[in-house]
């Protein structure tokens, strides 16, 4: 009955991989199954972007003949380039209330990282910042909203158990439709709103995968000094430009602009987690149709990303952005809350405004570390 761990090299192992999550949630209302093509994609050595500068090695623990945990290690080398680190990432965690089988898997990606001259472990990255990150550690009484995690309520003390410790907390916030910014905050933005050279235009859909090297310019400076930061790549930022093409709401992309040049961007998405319930990991003709026919029911979004070139915070544009959402919203618009996150815990600033606009924190997600023995 011991724990045995393998390297995923075969199909019907990736296939294993992919589907554990499946008998890990199936009595959990609040998990939302992914996309299996979208997650075999994400892991496409030869086909995704991410791992023309990335290493990856995929581990499976089974006890008894059976799959109850996986885990993925990854070496970004160009995280490691910008940052001067020798990081590990760990990811794609799924396991059972094992601690074994938890301790095996970690030990797994430990062995790899030293014998490629890693420093420490850092995770959960789904691959990368860039992607899915961090491990729920506060709101699991609520489902995830779109392209945000999911786990149990054990998985952090299963992580914690195997020698990790906190290293970075997120936070989501929610604002419900209705919930005003403080008169503050409100005289403050009729005093922004009145300079002329600051203005908003929304995306041009028809062409999006032009707008968004508009989006790449705004998102490198914007966040080049937040923790965690990487550059995406141009095929990087195209890939998920073609993933967003599909679900995006074109009101809810906004540029803004000081003095006729783009210094803000805006990216929310309408959330189509209760969809993807219904298709259970599959998407069909059948699920098209859903698409067409459900897409009026879905009454809440995220922003994905808001961002200000460091260059022009000081105008207070954030807050530009925030009011022409609640305008729209108020106007014309089918939500009834919106998700705003992640945020990094020590980005004070933004998490002041958003709370004075009428957001509060529901949600902490948290990313671990430990550092590791560098074989020499």
């Amino acid at each position: 009955m011991s724990i045995e761990v393998s390297e995923v090299r075969s199909k019907k192992e990736l296939r294993e991989f992919i589907n554990l999550p499946w008998t890990i949630y199936q009595s959990d209302d609040n998990w939302v199954p992914p996309l299996k093509f979208m997650i075999k994609q994400t892991l496409d050595t030869q086909k995704h972007p991410f791992w023309k500068f990335s290493q990856q090695k995929l581990f499976t623990a089974k006890r008894n003949g059976k799959t109850v945990g996986r885990i993925a290690g990854i070496i970004d080398n160009n995280s490691n380039e910008f940052h001067s680190e020798r990081m590990c990432g760990w990811g794609f965690f799924e396991c059972r209330n094992d601690s074994e089988a938890a301790g095996a898997l970690f030990a797994a990606v430990e062995q790899w990282a030293e014998k490629n001259g890693m420093k420490f472990l850092r995770g959960p990255l789904n691959p990368s910042t860039n992607y899915d990150v961090g491990m729920l550690v506060n709101g699991f009484e609520f489902p995830p909203s779109i392209m945000m995690p999911y786990n149990p309520d054990y998985y952090p003390a299963l992580v914690e158990s195997c020698g990790f410790a906190k290293e970075m907390d997120l936070y989501a916030l929610r604002i419900k439709r209705g919930q005003k910014p403080t008169p503050r905050l409100q005289r403050l933005v009729k005093r922004i709103r009145r300079n002329p050279d600051i203005s908003i235009r929304p995306v041009n859909k028809k062409d999006f995968l032009n707008e968004i090297k508009i989006v790449q310019d705004i998102y490198n400076s914007a966040w080049s000094k937040n923790w965690g930061f990487v550059p995406m790549t141009d095929e990087e930022m195209t890939h998920l430009a073609k993933e967003m093409l599909h679900i995006m709401d074109e009101r809810l992309i906004f540029f803004i602009y000081y003095k006729q040049e783009p210094v803000g961007v805006c990216i929310m998405l309408p959330n189509y987690n209760h969809l993807l319930k219904a298709f259970n990991g599959k998407i069909s003709v059948a699920g098209l149709i859903k698409i067409i026919n459900y897409k009026k029911y879905i009454d809440s979004a995220r922003i994905l990303a808001m961002g200000i070139k460091k260059s022009h915070q000081h105008l207070g544009v954030p807050l530009v952005a925030f009011d022409y959402l609640l305008g729209l919203w108020e106007h014309d618009s089918v939500y009834k809350e919106i998700e705003v996150g992640w945020n990094l815990e020590d980005n004070y600033d933004i998490i002041k405004y958003e709370e004075e606009v009428g957001c509060r924190i529901y949600k902490t997600y948290r990313i671990y570390r430990k550092d590791v023995n560098v074989v020499t």
